[in-house]
């Protein structure tokens, strides 16, 4: 009755913690979908790690069945590896994980198996009484792998949250490091072992820790978002009355062409809208087709400028927004007081990324001086900006004075094309 009592008493904390545990998993609005069930099955797993205790605390007590407390045994051991690297696949979702399931198939297989060969360990029909066999330390083995593997990881990911917030899942990986210590000392057996209780108090705290990031890497999420839609808000078309007036003097000279302007116009203009309200990346096509609507009004306006494509590569996506502010900037400070003014628009596929160029003939400047022109200064800083974080592209521009500017713009493969081909 006493160890039944200190069962119990170890036990109801234990159960309660997981219980919590699993509500606040279902109901934590900061986790992934993906991640939810996995911690939900980390929960399950570590229900039946209490339960696995408590039938071999009870068939060691009444000597009952010895088959079944063999089972429960190689079931525990072949258990904890498994907790782990559910846990490695928050910290790493990517790659496959055929290594560490191997390893655990191994490791589950020889305690699965000691019942017969006696390799790992070895349970007495006298007294219920468990004996280490030669490979006893298997599952301490790849457990203290993964463990190791799994508290590099979150440093790595994690580096830069402060030093004492890593100190969390390092103090777990210790305890647990401890209990193994206390219960491989231990010469009776023991109603929940030491292990079981620090896996147990262990997910609780490093959940608890993950939560924090969680809510971290949301909060910056939406401070991302936020800049992209000030920064997009502050993109406004510089020639909405300029090209009114040019459809108004069209109409007086060539009424048919007014209204193919008026008509791209409108476009033009519903497309800029939409690119507004856009966050997310869009076909190049799409701004291509945007900066064409928008450089067929001002070659009206100004008939000694020429915008040309050479288009090589349209299989990627970029930010809304892009190309259409850089032609136009070319256009306005740096072709049109040219007596033929040209605004080249490249594409071009490299080896892992795509590039974008878009070159002028027109009056250049110095770079150093850019922040001068404060509007000029915003509106490359806003495409470049959204190029940075959006899709982890690059922007670069040089400029002569007298011959002209180059911006170039890189993407990366894996940002662009291969968004374009899941979408297809």
């Amino acid at each position: 009755m006493t160890m039944n009592m200190n069962s119990l008493a170890v036990l109801f904390p234990l159960l309660l913690l997981l219980l919590g545990l699993g509500f606040t998993v279902s109901i934590d609005p900061y986790i992934r979908r993906e991640h939810r069930r996995i911690m939900l099955l980390i929960v399950a797993l570590c229900f039946s790690l209490i339960g696995q205790n408590v039938g071999e605390d009870t068939l060691y007590v009444h000597h009952s069945n010895l088959a079944l407390k063999n089972f429960l045994s190689a079931f525990g051991y072949s258990v904890r590896p498994v907790i782990l690297i559910l846990f490695l696949y928050i910290i790493r979702p990517e790659g496959k994980k055929w290594l560490h399931w191997t390893l655990t198939g191994i490791n589950a297989l020889l305690y699965f198996t000691s019942p017969f060969t006696k390799l790992c360990f070895e349970i007495r029909a006298s007294d219920y009484v468990s004996q280490r066999g030669p490979l006893w330390f298997t599952c301490i083995l790849v457990s203290g792998l993964f463990l190791i593997e799994l508290l590099l990881r979150t440093i790595l990911r994690y580096r830069e949250t402060r030093r004492i917030e890593q100190m969390i899942p390092a103090s777990v990986a210790i305890i647990i490091a401890g209990s193994v210590a206390l219960d491989i000392s231990m010469r009776t057996e023991q109603p929940v072992a030491f292990l079981t209780i620090a896996t147990v108090v262990g997910s609780v705290f490093y959940y608890i820790w993950l939560h924090f990031q969680f809510v971290r890497e949301h909060e910056k999420d939406l401070m991302a978002a936020q800049r992209v839609r000030i920064m997009m808000t502050q993109i406004q078309p510089h020639f909405l009355f300029n090209a009114l007036n040019t459809i108004r003097a069209l109409y007086a000279k060539d009424p048919p062409l007014a209204d193919r302007t008026l008509e791209d116009f409108s476009s033009y203009l519903r497309q800029n809208l939409e690119s507004l309200r856009q966050t997310d990346l869009v076909p190049i096509t799409k701004e291509l087709e945007h900066t064409r609507l928008y450089a067929e009004i001002e070659v009206l306006r100004f008939p000694n400028v020429r915008v040309e494509y050479r288009i090589e590569d349209e299989s990627f996506q970029i930010p809304a927004l892009t190309i259409q502010p850089l032609v136009e900037n070319a256009i306005r400070h740096g072709v049109r007081i040219r007596k033929d003014g040209l605004v080249i628009v490249s594409t071009f596929r490299e080896a892992d990324a795509h590039r974008i160029t878009i070159e002028d003939n027109g009056i250049g400047f110095d770079p150093k001086q850019i922040h001068s022109s404060e509007e000029t200064h915003i509106g490359l800083e806003n495409v470049k900006s959204r190029v940075e974080q959006m899709c982890g592209g690059t922007m670069t521009l040089s400029s002569t004075i007298g011959e002209g500017t180059i911006v170039r713009i890189y993407i990366p493969a894996a940002s662009g094309a291969e968004k374009e081909d899941r979408r297809k």
